[in-house]
């Protein structure tokens, strides 16, 4: 996600980053069309010519890609469209694992798992995938998948990090229930749980913090807790040896269900860094003590979790009707 406009906008250094990575032992590249517009998969695609079939790789729909209303979406008439453009962008004739972002309530899931079915039929997609889904849609997708005779979503990419446990009551077991893979994204929390973010540093700007600044504002009292929470961590990751990035991506790998945890480096030193930190391991003390911090099943700001359920809106709680 952070190559391209978003974070790193040259494309060669970001070439460079994916080669250092699957150089690194690194096999599984993920993107999505709206990155930066497509420029991320473009570069994921300049990044793999000749190195293709030695790399699992996944890409998703579902977020808008232009003013237009019907480019976004999880319907068929979108799927068939906007698989094409990945394709083209990727620079590839398949893809390992299409996700569909964030759930789409104005579709029936038979629509969505239909067309990429049928994909999978087709041989552009090997495998489906889901991202940020509830339980209850995930549970819905299998029961639809079994019921119709369609292909099934085999993984699920939800937001989980120390500062985002809520995945932990349902999402996980029932991922662990129906067998699917589980690939956390965010297990930094976009940056917090580096300490890049700590009292009487200066208030984010750009990137992330100005496209979600509800997970960044210091004036949010959940923000506060979160400079609150880095302190503690910061003495947790000391006492174990290590540095907090790599207690907390360890901390995510650490849960049974996970199979694989998502970096997103912006620059060199940045992936370097994770790629050090990748077989380093909790015991239970540590984790104990985490536990203490932030109990399992808390998410510290709700900003986090990556989807708001229509239920959630005003207009559902006020039960207008016009």
């Amino acid at each position: 996600m952070m190559l391209g406009a978003w974070g790193n906008r040259d494309h060669d250094d970001g070439v460079r980053i994916i080669h250092a990575a699957l150089e690194g032992g690194i096999n599984f590249i993920d993107t999505a069309d709206v990155y930066s517009g497509g420029e991320s998969e473009e570069i994921v695609g300049k990044a793999l010519r000749g190195r293709r079939d030695s790399v699992v790789l996944a890409t998703k729909f579902v977020a808008p890609m232009g003013e237009d209303t019907n480019q976004r979406g999880a319907s068929r008439r979108w799927i068939m469209h906007e698989v094409e453009n990945s394709l083209r962008r990727l620079d590839t004739d398949y893809i390992d694992l299409y996700q569909a972002h964030r759930p789409d309530p104005s579709v029936d899931i038979d629509d969505t798992l239909s067309a990429l079915s049928d994909l999978v039929h087709q041989g552009k997609v090997r495998v489906l995938g889901s991202s940020t889904y509830p339980a209850e849609l995930i549970v819905e997708a299998q029961w639809m998948a079994e019921r119709r005779g369609r292909e099934r979503f085999r993984c699920e990419q939800p937001p989980y990090s120390i500062f985002a446990r809520a995945v932990e009551t349902a999402v996980l077991p029932t991922c662990e229930r129906y067998g699917m893979g589980v690939i956390p994204w965010s297990p930094l929390a976009g940056g917090w749980l580096t300490g890049k973010y700590r009292r009487g540093s200066d208030l984010p700007s750009g990137g992330r913090a100005a496209r979600v600044p509800d997970r960044f504002d210091y004036e949010r009292p959940e923000n506060q807790r979160k400079l609150d929470l880095v302190e503690e961590l910061l003495k947790v990751a000391a006492d174990a040896g290590l540095s907090l990035t790599h207690l907390s991506m360890a901390w995510v790998l650490e849960h049974p269900a996970v199979t694989s945890a998502i970096i997103g480096p912006r620059t060199m030193d940045q992936l370097t860094d994770l790629l050090a930190g990748a077989d380093a391991h909790l015991e239970d003390d540590v984790l104990d003590r985490i536990d203490e911090l932030v109990p399992p099943g808390t998410t510290v700001n709700p900003a986090d979790a990556g989807w708001s359920p229509p239920g959630h809106s005003r207009k559902a709680r006020r039960r207008v009707r016009r």
